[in-house]
């Protein structure tokens, strides 16, 4: 419904897979609580009003001080690669600001997928990395993992092992694993008790890279720190 702005059951039904009986059964249920609304006359069902109360909220929480948004907004300036701000919680996370341009645009997809596979991305394993070991333990034991291009890192051990390493590190790598020739590169944010708050990053194709990899890590890892301090110091939002 919302990439649609309308949708009828049977519409939701055939891209979800639930039953037609239970969409109606659902649609009502969300309807009676203002989150969905039925369009009689056109029978279609389409977002309610109470969902941009929801919106507001959740951008109240995720806030983005105005100076983060500056460090993102430079780092793209000055390294020629699109950059994106993250904030995570545990594996999930929601990448909140994007500065980008015709010349390095930003991943496509954000969606299919990328939430979904934490392991074949640089955020996603830069959330991986930072939970406690009986978690990060617990998703590299549930199941096989998805390759989204023959260089995803599928194999557990391997995956433990870079885990490690983005833990002491604070960096993380992603080579050609989501899409096909780009790299992506995040670097941490962390509180003052060391919990992860979310993750700078930048994409560009791999050819951006060379020559130039050094220079990449420290600008990113000076832009994490940064921003990490504006969050620290409760940055004011704009």
């Amino acid at each position: 419904m919302a990439e649609h702005g309308s949708s009828t059951a049977r519409g939701i039904a055939d891209a979800t897979g639930i039953p037609l009986p239970t969409v109606y059964r659902i649609a009502q249920e969300l309807i009676r609580a203002d989150y969905l609304v039925h369009l009689r006359d056109e029978k279609r069902f389409a977002l309610g009003y109470k969902l941009h109360r929801l919106a507001v909220g959740l951008h109240e929480h995720l806030g983005i001080p105005r100076a983060v948004r500056e460090e993102v907004h430079a780092l793209h300036r000055d390294l020629g690669m699109a950059s994106y701000l993250a904030i995570h919680r545990g594996t999930d996370f929601v990448v909140v600001h994007v500065s980008d341009s015709p010349q390095a645009p930003r991943l496509s997809p954000l969606s299919f997928g990328f939430h979904e596979s934490p392991h074949a991305t640089a955020f996603g394993k830069a959330g991986l990395a930072s939970l406690p070991i009986e978690e990060r333990e617990a998703y590299l034991a549930d199941g096989p993992l998805r390759a989204h291009t023959d260089r995803t890192l599928t194999d557990p051990e391997q995956l433990r092992r870079q885990l490690e390493e983005i833990a002491a590190r604070g960096i993380a790598w992603e080579h050609q694993e989501f899409v096909p020739g780009t790299d992506c590169l995040a670097a941490t944010i962390k509180a003052d008790d060391g919990m992860l708050l979310g993750t700078v990053a930048v994409s560009a194709p791999v050819a951006a890279y060379a020559g130039r990899v050094r220079h990449i890590e420290d600008r990113l890892r000076a832009c994490a720190s940064r921003a990490g301090r504006a969050y620290r110091l409760g940055g004011h939002h704009a």
